[in-house]
């Protein structure tokens, strides 16, 4: 499955953004969806994963309450809500696919993966 993020930029601290991916190549609906982020000089980190169905959702707890993943199956589209945006959610954030039916966290796990997009958040 080939993966296209979208929807970054530079906001300032406490706005919101919306991150989205669209997958082609495959049946969307048999993967489940993550999202991760980059910052300079840190590992990638699991932010938000999502079930195949989108019946089940799991964040990190520094997005918990702020971050809302979602996706549209029949458009074959994952997106990340950012709200509340800190300057420490400053990344490249990446969208990750996994052929199966629970969310992992680990990138080690996810088979397919999105170009990156950037967020920057000023404060």
């Amino acid at each position: 499955v080939q993966l296209q993020a979208s929807g970054g930029g530079l906001v300032q601290a406490g706005n919101s953004l919306r991150l989205s991916c669209a997958a082609s190549g495959r049946t969307f609906s048999n993967y489940g969806m993550g999202w991760f982020r980059q910052a300079p000089g840190k590992e990638r980190e699991f932010v938000a994963g999502i079930s195949w169905s989108g019946g089940d959702t799991y964040y990190s707890d520094s997005v918990k309450g702020r971050f809302t993943i979602s996706r549209d199956n029949a458009k074959n589209t994952v997106y990340l809500q950012m709200n509340g945006l800190e300057a420490e959610d400053t990344a490249i954030y990446y969208c990750a696919a996994r052929n199966t039916i629970v969310i992992v966290t680990p990138a080690s796990l996810y088979n397919y993966w999105g170009q990156g997009t950037q967020v920057t958040v000023s404060s």
